[in-house]
């Protein structure tokens, strides 16, 4: 594995992937096999790593304490991706024949819909909004689908709101950087890649440094138009900033943030978020994260569009569509319901009026029971007028009627 991040990682890796991955090598993968040889790594062995992982409790740091008591099924997959590719330059070195991690069976992982505010609430959440950095990352993030490390390292130089760009609704910002804070080992092993700026520590002892880099995939690189609203917002924090900015005077340490402190140094995620959560707990609002207001982004978007994917992706910045499809799938359906609609008046209500006719074949009706024949009438003047005529049948007629017992005889 040492090997593996010095001929692989060191060249592939951005800073911010160095520290991932070279963590779960540390806390995950050596720990447990990294005392066996390349070798003896079976796809047996490989299946019972993973057995092994469901049953391991995740590493807490100082900067994050897990929510799950054991390892979750999307870390073991971060795992075994990570293994893969690195048994994957083991074939290529000839080290081993084939990649045990190929067709390993990994683990469920289910997409759990994320917990999001709707357009009411992230409005009742602006004006009640009172620190001012957070009512400006909150706005970037529901308009412009901005994720956090992308607006704290948006720059002055790329944000576009002239009073012609306005008027002619041609107001955007242009992502090409995010601000992240990654190792100092990080930066001196993989170098200044991809990286434009460290900022100076405020300690210098820290293992830390807060940067701007690009982003990790070309597609995050994008240019987003702003609504008005968002673009005079932007034009009023801007002037009040350069009120600051001469108010301090050689104090202020001008970096052209967008999103910065008082004194012009970076704001760091850890900072917005908990201005967030303090809003969200004295307005009454569902606890949600910050990021969730992306999600609220992007939701919102399918709804205006209709469902249009490409173009919410160039906002968002998504490399590959199917990652707004996953998790966005509900949004999709609802639009979907209306399509029948759609299809039904303008084909079978116009299109086709001989179609209008058509109505589902009536159930047959039940039959009624048959009543049985009414007995026939008895003629009693005929009968009498045939008795007179033949006296032999009224005698007969007699003799029978004696023969027949009377109720009383029962």
């Amino acid at each position: 594995m040492l090997d593996f991040v010095s001929l692989y990682g060191e060249k592939r890796w951005g800073v911010s992937m160095y520290d991932s991955q070279t963590a779960l090598i540390a806390n995950y993968i050596n720990p447990i096999i990294g005392d066996l040889k390349v070798q003896d790594i079976t796809p047996r062995v490989a299946d019972k790593y993973i057995q092994t992982l469901q049953k391991t409790p995740p590493v807490v740091t100082k900067t994050h304490r897990p929510k799950s008591e054991y390892m979750s099924n999307q870390n073991i997959e971060k795992i075994i991706k990570l293994l893969r590719c690195a048994f994957k330059q083991a074939v290529r070195w000839e080290i081993v024949p084939k990649n045990p991690f190929d067709n390993v069976v990994l683990p469920k992982t289910e997409y759990k819909k994320r917990d999001i505010w709707t357009a009411e609430i992230i409005r009742k959440a602006l004006d009640s909004c009172t620190e001012s950095k957070l009512y400006i990352a909150m706005n970037l993030a529901f308009a412009c689908s901005m994720r956090i490390g992308e607006i704290l390292g948006l720059t002055w130089s790329n944000v576009h709101i002239e009073d012609e760009d306005i008027a002619t609704d041609n107001a955007y910002v242009y992502i090409d950087k995010e601000l992240v804070r990654a190792s100092k080992r990080a930066i001196e092993m993989i170098g200044k890649r991809d990286i434009y700026h460290i900022f100076p520590p405020l300690f210098a002892n820290t293992s830390t440094r807060v940067i701007l880099k690009k982003p990790k995939t070309n597609s995050s690189i994008r240019k987003v138009w702003l609504p008005k609203t968002v673009a005079y917002i932007l034009r009023e924090w801007k002037a009040s900033q350069n009120e600051l900015k001469e108010l301090l005077g050689d104090e202020y340490q001008d970096y052209d943030l967008v999103v910065a402190m008082p004194n012009g140094r970076p704001c760091e995620e850890r900072i917005i978020a908990g201005e967030f959560q303090k809003l969200r707990e004295s307005a009454g609002l569902p606890k949600v994260v910050f990021h969730s207001l992306r999600h609220s982004s992007t939701t919102y978007k399918l709804k205006l569009n209709h469902g249009d994917l490409k173009a919410t992706q160039g906002d968002t910045g998504h490399a590959q569509v199917d990652m707004i499809t996953q998790v966005y799938a509900h949004i999709l359906d609802e639009d979907r319901k209306v399509n029948a609609q759609k299809f039904e008046d303008a084909f079978y209500a116009s299109a086709n009026p001989d179609l209008r006719t058509v109505r589902p074949p009536e159930p047959p009706k039940p039959k009624e029971p048959e009543r049985p024949a009414a007995p026939p009438s008895l003629d009693l003047a005929g009968l009498v007028a045939q008795l007179q005529k033949s006296p032999e049948l009224a005698s007969t007629l007699a003799a029978l009627l004696s023969a027949v017992p009377s109720e009383k005889s029962f």
